[in-house]
């Protein structure tokens, strides 16, 4: 029986991979348990789609769609993900990874034999947070990563969740503050909670929003969410 790494496609995306058309291959199981995450049966799902159900779905978007990003779950923890993305580069496609970046030697691994084109790499809190958002200690391989990607050249940005009863204003300007002393210059983009029927932690709305006048007014900052306030 074929392995299913995939638990889903979505076909169509004009937002996911910058100004580029593309589709989002949602890979099955992550290694965080955000509580925030509205793709819980992704995280604790199993994979309905095979490599092969991928590369048919491609084979007939070939001039419609520039390229392919890997979203989850966590892309990273697939055993097969190296062929399986020569296959689509060799298909013509750019591939865009969504990480949490806790496999660095997977990353890295992808970058150098160029089999990925862009990375956008989830910055969920500082330490002191981290394994309270994500329920895993290992900001050490956040870290180990996104220090690796500062100093590659392939493009790269760095993105939040935005929750304000778990993640404050003090805490992003900490987060900031962070990635400028790192060589972060590029933009950081934020992004508001979503409450959707279901989520890991089963939380709700925040109780305020979040003030985003307490930021740094020169920082290189974008938000996501036009609801942000």
């Amino acid at each position: 029986m074929s392995i299913k790494p995939i638990y889903d496609i979505t076909s169509f995306t004009t937002l996911d991979y910058p100004n580029l058309l593309a589709a989002i291959f949602w890979f099955q199981k992550c290694n965080m348990r955000c509580q925030y995450c509205y793709n819980p049966q992704i995280v604790f799902g199993e994979g309905k789609l095979s490599e092969e159900d991928a590369f048919a779905f491609l084979q007939k978007r070939k001039g419609l769609l520039d390229g392919v990003v890997f979203s989850g779950g966590e892309a990273t923890l697939y055993n097969g993900l190296f062929d399986f993305a020569k296959k689509i580069k060799d298909m013509g496609f750019l591939i865009k990874l969504d990480t949490n970046g806790l496999l660095p030697n997977v990353i890295m691994g992808l970058v150098e034999q160029n089999l990925v084109d862009y990375i956008s790499l989830d910055f969920k809190a500082m330490f002191d947070k981290f394994k309270s958002i994500t329920q895993n200690n290992h900001f050490d391989l956040f870290e180990n990563t996104l220090n690796y990607l500062i100093q590659m050249k392939i493009p790269f940005e760095i993105r939040t969740t935005i929750h304000v009863d778990m993640l404050n204003e003090k805490d992003v300007i900490k987060m900031i503050d962070y990635l400028w002393e790192k060589g972060y210059h590029k933009p950081y983009y934020l992004q508001n909670f979503l409450e959707t029927d279901q989520n890991i932690g089963n939380i709700k709305a925040p109780t305020r929003l979040f003030d985003r006048n307490l930021l740094p007014q020169n920082g290189n900052i974008i938000w996501r969410n036009e609801s942000a306030s």
